[in-house]
């Protein structure tokens, strides 16, 4: 197995990416050393203590976004850290204190933890196609976007899309530090992350894909959605972390659709749901206004989880957890 006597670090261990991130680590023979928020949270620790290998090779350590330091003993004697910790929520009352302190703060403590380490060979850092292209002019029908594109701070800022405003901040602040401090850092930017699910509570984006699905209502506007499968994610964080080549950031995009597409899907999957009553066949048709590339996410070894599988996955997950009924 290509983790084996290898020791890493998961932040934020028990999130929806994290938790098959540590998943998939174990499997692959890694030893993990994972971090939660508090050790006194069954919901946090439970689903992962249960997971193959955990046993053996699972470790888990308490840590605080904002504490500095938090970070040190968990870190300490790993070859990568998987920076997955900071929060989701798109609508936010103190955007200051719940979202761009922890994601900053919490991306430069753990950063400082990493530069005390010297086994450590690379931080793979989660964030999000948020940071790609919000607030930018988007190319016109049928053009991509890839790596060199970048959100507009100000503009997100000005609109108040403060979850992209936190995620801009935090990788913009992540590469500075790495490239001053000699730091091996890889992105990973992921779409709107969909799939099973590990972990006993409900996460943001699951939620918010099920109330989608549940009414119909958009969860982007201009009903495309840019969708990615949770294993694809955890995966491309592994080969980032595996490749020596990887460098600089990934989009992990699987499909970029619109609603009526995946209502269409949802018709063929659960035929009794009345799906087909929501939207037009005559607009299927129009041409998707841009496409995000996979080039280089594929250049890692990545295959894509088929859109079908996912949708059918996450229904069939949310099922099994009791979230929604189907």
């Amino acid at each position: 197995m290509s983790g084996e006597g290898k020791v890493v670090c998961v932040t934020g261990a028990s999130g929806y990416i994290a938790s098959w991130l540590v998943k998939l680590l174990l499997a692959r023979g890694y030893t993990v050393h994972a971090t939660v928020r508090s050790l006194d949270d069954p919901k946090k620790i439970e689903h992962l203590l249960a997971l193959d290998g955990a046993k053996e090779r699972l470790s888990l350590f308490e840590a605080n976004l904002t504490a500095e330091g938090s970070f040190d003993s968990a870190i300490d004697g790993c070859v990568c850290v998987f920076h997955t910790a900071s929060p989701v929520m798109f609508s936010v009352d103190d955007p200051k204190t719940k979202l761009l302190d922890p994601a900053l703060k919490g991306t430069l403590n753990v950063l400082k933890s990493a530069a005390k380490v010297k086994s450590l060979k690379r931080v793979v850092l989660t964030s999000s196609i948020a940071t790609v292209m919000y607030g930018v002019k988007l190319p016109e029908s049928g053009g991509v976007v890839d790596e060199t594109w970048f959100s507009d701070r100000v503009v997100c800022e000005e609109i108040e899309w403060w979850y992209n405003v936190s995620k801009i901040t935090a990788e913009d602040a992540a590469v500075r530090f790495s490239k001053e401090n000699g730091l091996d850092l890889v992105v990973i930017n992921p779409g709107y992350v969909i799939g099973p699910l590990l972990q006993p509570t409900l996460n943001f984006t699951s939620e918010g894909f099920m109330s989608f699905i549940e009414t119909g209502k958009d969860v982007f506007p201009d009903d495309i959605n840019i969708l990615v499968d949770v294993r694809d994610t955890a995966t491309a964080h592994i080969l980032a972390f595996e490749k020596p080549e990887a460098n600089g950031r990934y989009c992990v995009v699987g499909d970029v659709v619109r609603a009526s597409k995946i209502m269409m899907i949802l018709d063929n999957l659960y035929p009794d749901r009345g799906y087909s009553l929501r939207y037009n066949k005559d607009k299927c048709v129009e041409a998707l206004p841009y496409n995000v590339s996979k080039a280089k996410a594929e250049s890692l070894g990545l295959e894509f989880t088929p859109l079908e599988v996912s949708l059918k996955d996450t229904i069939e997950s949310l099922k099994e957890k009791k979230f929604m009924n189907l």
